[in-house]
């Protein structure tokens, strides 16, 4: 993440000019960092000019980050985010140009469960989720490219949050969803008055192609064998890091449930920007926490490759349970000297039933933060952290499969049977 390279590659740099905020300067490869490409347009399809046919590189967006004001994440100063600011604009000198209305996204609390951790509570964005950060970044894209709409495949969370901006935005949005998507979902697509089309997961990836390249619609989530995800999207994930630093600085670690890993670069690109800034003195070690039935991105640090592919076994942790991997979150747990934490669904149940007793209540695949941390300090007793830890908790128990089919059986109303029923539960009835 240094200066801008020199090295640019011809594109259409007058689409969507920038706000006058946004410091943003050009698309980067990560598979080759000296190569640049103009901010506009919007390369979907991943790096053109380092990816192969084994991996796709992403990009990531560059900024001239000598213009930054020295101020921005100083509460002291008169140039720092105010107070009354909504949304993601409080940080827009470092993220692409907003072009999309925001939904007061952001400024999620964070809580502390004891003994120094943390956790940030994403389910209280707009639609519940992470996502709202990234989809304030990606549907801006699409206003500024001049599409008529959106499209996105999605299982759950992604889908919903995207159907949102583009409503607020006044965009059409497909949505290429999983035929079992949680009812809180489905909810949240008819309310948006989204496109939804149920189809086979392994239809959706090319389907999406096919309605970006024939009817112009945005892509918003990935449309590349290894995963490269969208410029713009994880640029917004920063704004979790330099949230985290408002309330606790640079804590050791920060725990992040991980699919294809999107989330976990851009906490770890935030905190390095900090850094980069002398605003943290450092930047905290980033561990990706998957479901063991698949870790892509273990499978691709074991083997010291870009990205890897897996046969996915069977987990309730949908959000997150992916085949393959991208670079992004290699570039993150290899330049933050952390790692990757396979979990399997018990004890992510083990984290979502602490994190209840705690009073929040999380999506299985949120409570893999917790769970990999917890599953750290087992096999590494004596490894303590010298600081705060934060787990990242990205979505809300809503969005569980089968939440809707659920209700409360009938209850005895007799006193008899309510004092037994209380009793055992640990009531004290005396």
């Amino acid at each position: 993440m240094g200066a801008m390279d020199t090295t640019t590659h011809d594109g259409d740099a007058t689409a969507g000019s920038p706000t006058d905020d946004s410091l943003a300067t050009a698309q980067r490869s990560l598979g080759d960092r000296s190569v640049t490409f103009p901010l506009w347009p919007v390369l979907t399809a991943g790096c053109p000019a380092t990816g192969a046919a084994e991996v796709s590189y992403p990009l990531e967006v560059d900024y001239a980050y000598d213009r930054a004001h020295p101020g921005l994440f100083d509460p002291r100063s008169g140039s720092s985010p105010s107070p009354r600011s909504q949304g993601l604009e409080r940080f827009a000198p470092l993220l692409p140009p907003l072009h999309a209305p925001g939904l007061a996204e952001g400024r999620t609390p964070l809580v502390g469960i004891g003994d120094g951790v943390y956790v940030k509570d994403e389910s209280r964005n707009p639609t519940w989720s992470h996502k709202d950060r990234l989809n304030r970044c990606t549907v801006s894209a699409a206003v500024g490219s001049g599409a008529q709409g959106v499209v996105v495949a999605s299982s759950g969370n992604h889908g919903a949050s995207a159907a949102a901006y583009a409503a607020r935005a006044g965009l059409k949005c497909v949505v290429l969803t999983a035929v079992d998507a949680p009812p809180a979902i489905v909810s949240f697509l008819q309310a948006y008055d989204a496109v939804v089309l149920p189809v086979p997961p392994e239809e959706s990836w090319p389907l999406l192609r096919k309605l970006s390249d024939r009817l112009g619609l945005h892509p918003v989530s990935n449309s590349t064998p290894t995963h490269t995800g969208h410029p713009f999207g994880p640029e917004g994930y920063k704004t979790i890091a330099y949230e985290i630093h408002e309330e606790v600085g640079a804590p050791a670690a920060v725990f992040v449930p991980t699919g294809y890993g999107e989330l976990l670069f851009g906490v770890w690109k935030g905190f390095s920007e900090l850094r980069r800034l002398g605003v943290a003195h450092r930047i905290p070690r980033i561990f990706a926490c998957e479901p063991a039935a698949g870790a892509p991105l273990a499978a691709a640090l074991r083997q010291n490759l870009p990205a890897a592919q897996v046969r996915v076994g069977p987990t309730d942790a949908y959000a997150i349970s992916c085949s393959v991997s991208g670079y992004r979150g290699a570039v993150a747990v290899r330049e933050s000297g952390g790692e990757a934490l396979p979990v399997d669904d018990a004890a992510m149940r083990a984290a979502q039933r602490e994190l209840a007793r705690q009073g929040l209540w999380v999506e299985l695949s949120s409570a893999a933060g917790l769970a990999g941390l917890r599953a750290h300090g087992a096999r590494r007793p004596t490894a303590g952290f010298d600081g705060p830890v934060v787990c990242v908790s990205t979505s809300s128990g809503f969005k569980d499969r089968g939440m809707g089919a659920r209700s409360a059986e009938p209850a005895d109303p007799g006193w008899d049977a309510v004092v037994r029923r209380l009793k055992a539960a640990g009531v004290d009835t005396a």
